[in-house]
């Protein structure tokens, strides 16, 4: 170490295979004073098949004691010690441990730099075949159903592509959230053990592909999903009337939710608002099997 504070180095590590190892990844890994560590035994793991060993301490950091170990780190980095931040795969802060460290580093003018890796978000993206000129991470959606497909309505009009984690045992109820909200139609992609022998991309519109996912899948998952049609001619009266629906449900005033509709749909407030009132009338008038609105 030296007098003068230390660095803040956030480096990624292969999302598979070991060969995707950044070339300065195993300096860093050597050099560093200090190596904090998403699981200490993975990286154990890592610097052996990189055929390496660390010289400087390695601690723990991981969701549990992130609040905990971030002043102890702190406190090496503005006693001048060079500080390494590794996850078990990927970039640390992309849905991994890291942001509070990075926000208390900046906080105390402390230098923080990156070891650019592999990115299961970018490798995705890449691989679905769906426009990636303009993309937005979602990172893990909510566990219990209620909260994922209030989350989901969030972000129904959304027209970038979305990318978002997901565990297997969860994916088939999550590709099926996502076709209620989003529609059956919407292209998707779901990325499987990226860069792994078993690597694998199914892509379809999101109703297959919950079917698909009934039967069983393990494995990483990255699922990547069409944004919104962003233009008003691609809208008929039933899929804005089911937009705003969607936003009411979410807990939106009709209103608010109309003029969103419209905004995201680049339409007059007046067309959306006479779909909805014409859908009224017609469920009004129809059978009453539940649907519409009310």
């Amino acid at each position: 170490m030296t007098g003068t504070t230390g660095t803040l180095v956030l480096a990624g590590t292969p999302i598979g295979d070991v060969a995707d190892a950044p070339p300065r990844l195993a300096k860093e890994l050597e050099t560093a004073d200090v190596v904090a560590a998403e699981d200490t035994r993975r990286l154990r793991r890592l610097t052996q098949a990189l055929g390496i060993h660390t010289t400087g301490r390695v601690v723990s950091y991981f969701e549990g004691n992130e609040s905990a170990r971030t002043p102890e780190l702190v406190e090496a980095l503005t006693g001048g010690a060079r500080v390494l931040l590794v996850t078990d795969a990927g970039m640390p802060s992309v849905s991994d441990p890291g942001y509070r460290l990075v926000a208390a580093a900046v906080e105390k003018d402390i230098k923080v730099t990156a070891v650019p890796g592999p990115s299961a978000v970018l490798t995705a993206l890449a691989l679905s075949g769906l426009p990636v000129d303009r993309f937005c991470f979602e990172g893990f959606l909510p566990r219990k159903a209620g909260e994922r497909l209030g989350r989901l309505r969030e972000v129904a009009d959304e027209r970038r592509t979305m990318v978002f984690f997901e565990a297997p045992h969860r994916l088939d109820d999550t590709l099926a959230a996502m076709a209620e909200v989003f529609g059956g139609d919407r292209r998707a992609a779901v990325c499987r053990e990226l860069t792994k022998t078993y690597e694998e991309v199914k892509r379809g519109p999101l109703a297959e592909l919950a079917v698909w996912a009934a039967e069983g899948v393990r494995g990483e998952i990255t699922v990547v999903v069409e944004g919104a049609a962003d233009t008003a001619e691609e809208l008929d009266a039933a899929e804005l009337v089911r937009r705003v629906q969607v936003r009411e449900e979410a807990g939106e005033r009709r209103k608010e939710a109309i003029a969103a509709v419209a905004a995201a749909a680049g339409l007059p407030k007046r067309e959306v608002f006479d779909a909805v009132v014409a859908a009224k009338n017609a469920s009004r008038s129809g059978p009453a099997d539940g649907k519409g609105l009310s």
